[in-house]
């Protein structure tokens, strides 16, 4: 009985992280571009030596994917409204609701992310084939690195990062 309760609230941790940082790269890549609609991508340019050509194209790739972060964006929050309402009704324990409600955020925000990586593929595509490799490099580490992180410390795992030093 013991054990179970504790792969329960292991699983609801875990839950929450990917939540937590799913949330939180959705909610800064979606609350930028929400907030300057006038987006100027240059700094990709001069970050990765695009000619006029290839901006234009990542240009296009950009406002393309903008109505699908959006919408993402929009179908999170209302999920965690539900999430928040089920957690409303709990007494002191999770209850089939709140790790229904919980699976149902998370399975959108691995939705999200999935998204949100075939998108950079498609941008790194538009890139010259080195520039396009770190832009990828750098976009999967920014969307992913934060739960790899969280992941890494609670398992008592070094970071990828700090393997190195």
């Amino acid at each position: 009985m013991r054990r179970s309760l504790l792969i329960l609230v292991s699983v609801v941790i875990a839950g929450l992280a990917a939540i937590g940082s799913s949330y939180l790269i959705a909610r800064q890549i979606c609350a930028h571009h929400w907030v300057d609609t006038t987006d100027d991508l240059e700094w990709l340019r001069r970050q990765f030596q695009l000619s006029d050509a290839e901006l234009q194209r990542v240009r296009q790739l950009h406002e393309g994917y903008l109505p699908k972060c959006r919408a993402m964006c929009k179908r999170i929050a209302a999920k965690k409204l539900e999430l928040e309402a089920a957690f409303g009704t709990s007494t002191n324990a999770v209850t089939p609701a709140v790790e229904e409600k919980l699976n149902e955020v998370a399975a959108l925000r691995a939705q999200c992310q999935a998204q949100m990586l075939q998108h950079f593929y498609e941008v790194s595509q538009a890139m010259p084939p080195a520039q396009g490799r770190r832009y990828l490099e750098e976009m999967q580490r920014l969307t992913l690195g934060f739960h790899e992180q969280f992941e890494n410390r609670m398992s008592g795992q070094p970071s990828p990062a700090h393997a190195h030093h």
